[in-house]
């Protein structure tokens, strides 16, 4: 494997503990740790993402180099370590945290210039681990890298997924924090993004008053990942917070396009370039429910349920506010900033709802209707995903009671045919008012409603068959998330099965997913 190319900006750049030791400690005034991978005697690769590979300058490869993908052999000139960041975690003050299971290859550039992070995630402890062994289970690596991957193909701004291994050992873990550890296969992922940064980097330095090393991490930010914005400009600290709360925004409203929710919305899972990260206890929605949280953890406060993930966003922009207030130094700006975050992620969530129905225009009347929507949904418990195949379809193909059995999760009874009915003679009106055609309301449906999403309960069913050696449903939803606006694999077009309702590891997680 040809990585000569990658370097290592952040050890040149910012503070650091050279020393290599993993013991679990404070590092105050430092950014990162230098650390090694554990090695692991038997690994065995799973899957490898050759496009991916080819994407960011590693090039193709027949038989992907193993050693290099666990972090056992490493090139000489590469330095592996971890960063310190901080952050509020369930809404507090948590102090100085870290990549506890991740390290640092370093960046990679490839043919066209683009800079690419690597890093390992369960390659073994840092200083910033916790208590914790900085190793993973195979359940909650096959769950990123999957999920990283077909966000990625969804369209929603993400970190990426490059490969996935058994380490060859065992790994034991209280998945539901209730006094059961289990012994389960460990694994470990290497993931990318442009850059890893997160609130918590800028919250750590602010926090410590580091403000020296907090001004030159902006403006390497800015340098490397916001060229829009001039080095230059006096207001450069203002443009780059703009364009963070911006970009969060758009990520928020993609969320709720597909039906995704996070599950640990804290400020230390907040990457400054918008991109999903840190995929714990997420879930893509089944049934439509605003106050759903797949977080067993969250319970009963559900403070990152579905609904609130806008709302949560914004109050972790707050806290970035706070953390690049030494820099901007104007409470008036930041103020309405956060004040027009509301405003803008509403303006892009409706249009993007009326693009899902296939609307050619956003009416003022549509407010309502999205809210009758929104009830029907709750009240009928419809599959958010199916609802949107099943709308597609041409009139005379769209039976109520056929519509209500293969979309809704209560138990059939006629008197629901009603309240659908009314529900899609509403929507008949509403669509009437476009001056475009019925079949290009439905191209703009197809492009925005997905057919395959990778709900919990497949991944439940892949993840216990690799535990008995069996490959065959990783494969096959590896192929159907590559193109989820195609129906490729009907058979993953379906409801939750009954069985699984509150089966840990499926429809409800813990942090530690």
């Amino acid at each position: 494997m040809n990585i000569q190319n990658i370097t290592q900006q952040y050890l040149k750049l910012f503070p650091g503990d050279f020393s290599g030791n993993t013991i679990q400690r404070q590092t105050p005034k430092m950014l990162f740790s230098t650390v090694k991978p554990v090695g692991f005697q038997n690994p065995e690769l799973i899957l490898f993402n050759d496009q991916l590979s080819q994407e960011i300058g590693l090039g193709s490869f027949n038989k992907p180099d193993l050693d290099f993908l666990v972090g056992n052999r490493l090139p000489d000139h590469i330095q592996t370590y971890a960063t310190a960041y901080a952050g509020h975690q369930f809404g507090n003050w948590a102090g100085q945290l870290g990549d506890g299971r991740a390290i640092y290859a370093g960046e990679i550039t490839n043919a066209e210039g683009k800079i690419t992070e690597i890093q390992w995630k369960g390659a073994g402890a840092t200083p910033y681990s916790r208590f914790a062994d900085g190793r993973a289970v195979l359940r909650s690596s096959v769950r990123e890298y999957l999920i990283s991957e077909a966000m990625y193909h969804l369209g929603v701004p993400t970190t990426r997924a490059l490969s996935l291994c058994f380490t060859g050992e065992e790994v034991v873990r209280d998945m539901m924090y209730d006094g059961n550890p289990q012994a389960e296969k460990g694994a470990v992922i290497i993931r990318t993004a442009e850059s890893f940064l997160r609130f918590g980097h800028f919250e750590l330095l602010s926090a410590q008053k580091e403000i020296t090393t907090l001004q030159s991490l902006a403006d390497f930010a800015i340098k490397n990942y916001f060229k829009e914005i001039d080095e230059n400009s006096p207001k450069k600290y203002h443009e780059f917070f703009q364009k963070i709360a911006k970009d969060t925004a758009d990520l928020m409203v993609a969320w709720f396009r597909v039906g995704f929710v996070h599950g640990v919305m804290n400020t230390d899972n907040m990457s400054i370039l918008g991109l999903s990260i840190d995929y714990g206890p997420f879930s893509m929605m089944d049934d439509f429910d605003l106050n759903f949280t797949p977080n067993t953890t969250d319970l009963p406060g559900r403070r990152y349920a579905f609904g609130k993930q806008p709302q949560i966003a914004q109050w972790n922009l707050w806290q970035l506010a706070n953390a690049l207030f030494p820099l901007i130094k104007d409470t008036e700006f930041l103020e309405q900033t956060l004040d027009d975050f509301s405003q803008y992620f509403w303006q892009k969530h409706d249009r993007m709802m009326a693009d899902k129905f296939g609307f050619e225009e956003l009416l003022e009347e549509d407010a309502n209707f999205f809210q009758h929507w929104q009830e029907m949904m709750i009240r009928l418990r419809m599959d958010y995903t199916l609802f949107f195949h099943w709308l597609e379809k041409p009139d005379g193909e769209r039976e109520v009671s056929r519509f209500l059995q293969e979309v809704s999760y209560l138990r059939y009874e006629p008197k629901h045919e009603e309240d659908l009915r009314n529900f899609l003679d509403l929507y008949e009106k509403r669509i009437g008012e476009n001056t475009f055609s019925k079949e290009h309301s439905i191209a703009l449906m197809k492009k925005n409603n997905p057919k395959f999403i990778l709900r919990n309960y497949l991944l439940y069913e892949c993840i216990e068959d690799l535990n008995k050696g069996n490959k065959e449903k990783l494969h096959q939803l590896w192929d159907a998330l590559q193109n989820p606006y195609e129906e490729k694999h009907p058979e993953f077009s379906r409801k939750r099965p009954d069985e699984y309702d509150g089966t840990p590891g499926c429809s409800q997680l813990s942090c530690s997913s």
